[in-house]
């Protein structure tokens, strides 16, 4: 059960990055180099896999559903900050 999980997790990993790589065979508008999949790579499976510990060490569904929500912040924070420089740190894409 907990092995499949982690499956299920690397394959929506997968399956997300080929939807930017699909898009980049028919649009000039998505250009992806190899270190964005790389990082967008990262973020997600860090945040999958940060979520799978969540749910395999804290006991009561409040808190799972609390810890769940802040990683997913985390994620939606960096992956902007990546995409189009929010906070306009170094890191920033734009």
């Amino acid at each position: 059960m907990k092995n499949r999980r982690l499956l299920l997790i690397v394959l929506i990993v997968a399956v997300l990055l080929l939807i930017p790589l699909i898009a980049m065979q028919f649009s000039e508008e998505v250009v992806w180099t190899a270190s964005d999949f790389v990082i967008a790579a990262i973020l997600l499976l860090g945040t999958g896999l940060a979520i799978e510990f969540v749910l395999r060490k804290v006991k009561t569904t409040k808190n799972r559903i609390i810890l769940s929500g802040i990683i997913l912040a985390v994620l939606f924070l960096i992956w902007a900050e990546l995409a189009v420089g929010v906070f306009g740190t170094a890191f920033a894409g734009s």
